[in-house]
């Protein structure tokens, strides 16, 4: 497991959904990999949900929207 945190590049407006750089997320990725989207981006998109009410795939995102760290080393 590995945990990332991430963040919007930059404001995203799209089927009435905004995405903006202050919408943060930290996610824990069920598997150890150094890309929190390489399943889908399944954790993203429940971090988003949960925490902003924004729907990932509604708003058409993809990983190049967004810009991640991973916090363990």
């Amino acid at each position: 497991m590995k945990v990332f945190k991430i963040t919007p590049k930059r404001i995203k407006r799209t089927n009435g959904c905004v995405l903006t750089p202050e919408m943060e997320v930290t996610v824990t990725t069920q598997q150890h990999t150094s890309d929190p989207f390489y399943n889908g981006a399944k954790e993203v998109k429940e971090a988003y949900m949960r925490l902003y009410g924004f729907d990932y795939q509604r708003a058409c995102c993809t990983k190049g929207d967004f810009e991640f760290k991973a916090l363990d080393k």
